[in-house]
């Protein structure tokens, strides 16, 4: 159910209710009115030349023709409605003020009323006559991808103002322009692919150049483990001189000992 819209004190038409109407004005001469022209006419003919039978023959076989052809209009009609249900459509209408407005959605179901065919979009009906196109889903769906993607383009700074803060999102739009397939990118325009190409090879540089300035990983590390293998070797080696020192000295003892106890044997 579409709620009315009310402007100064004034319901407007909607959309919807503007397509509807202006399908109703649009009949023009069907088989009804071709029928009361004739019944008119016999009503009101002259009485001294009336009408020959001749003439009421041929107006009734013109007449079930018109009703044939409309029969015939009017299911081709609904076969063209029916074959839209599913699809995104685009309608255009004029509201009640003039303005000219557009719809686009997915035709819901198809109605039938009055010889006439309406298509249902977000739950309001629409004339037929006022569908302007019948949009392709991967169509849309690369139109849609085409205009984020420029617009996430436009976000980005100029290419001299480029840091690495902006690396995940130039990353981002490279991976998203990488996975599409060649007919979502057909609709990127070629200056973005370029300006995109740019951007990455800035990254790139200034990437390289923050790596470059990084000291390298273990050097001071390794400066001073080496000092301190040295320093322990050293200690080791003058740890084993003092030892072997003492141990001289303590053979030293002993043969004095043994000389000490031999004089007094002596």
């Amino acid at each position: 159910m579409v709620d009315a819209v009310v402007k100064n004190g004034v319901i407007e038409e909607t959309a919807s209710e503007s397509s509807i109407k202006k399908a109703a004005t649009k009949n023009g001469m069907d088989k009804d009115a071709f029928l009361q022209l004739l019944v008119a006419q016999m009503k009101y003919q002259d009485p001294l030349e009336p009408t020959s039978n001749t003439e009421y023959i041929s107006q009734y076989a013109t007449f079930s023709q018109v009703e044939q052809m409309q029969n015939m209009a009017s299911t081709m009609e609904l076969t063209r409605a029916s074959a839209m249900v599913g699809k995104l459509v685009e309608v255009n209408t004029v509201d009640s003020a003039g303005n000219a407005r557009s719809i686009q959605g997915t035709v819901e179901y198809v109605a039938y009323e009055n010889n006439q065919a309406f298509v249902s979009i977000n739950g309001a009906l629409y004339s037929i006559d006022d569908v302007v196109a019948v949009v392709d889903e991967s169509y849309q769906s690369a139109l849609d991808l085409a205009v984020s993607f420029t617009a996430a383009m436009n976000k980005l700074p100029r290419l001299e103002f480029i840091t690495l803060e902006d690396k995940e999102n130039i990353e981002s739009l490279q991976k998203i322009f990488n996975n599409m397939t060649a007919y979502q990118q057909s609709f990127i325009d070629k200056k973005n692919i370029e300006k995109l190409q740019s951007y990455v090879e800035r990254i790139a540089e200034l990437q390289e150049a923050a790596d470059a300035n990084k000291p390298e990983e273990g050097e001071g590390g390794d400066k001073v483990e080496g000092d301190g293998t040295q320093e322990g070797e050293d200690k080791v080696e003058e740890g084993g001189s003092a030892g072997e020192d003492d141990k001289v000295g303590e053979g030293d003892k002993e043969e004095a000992g043994e000389n000490t106890v031999a004089g007094e044997e002596a």
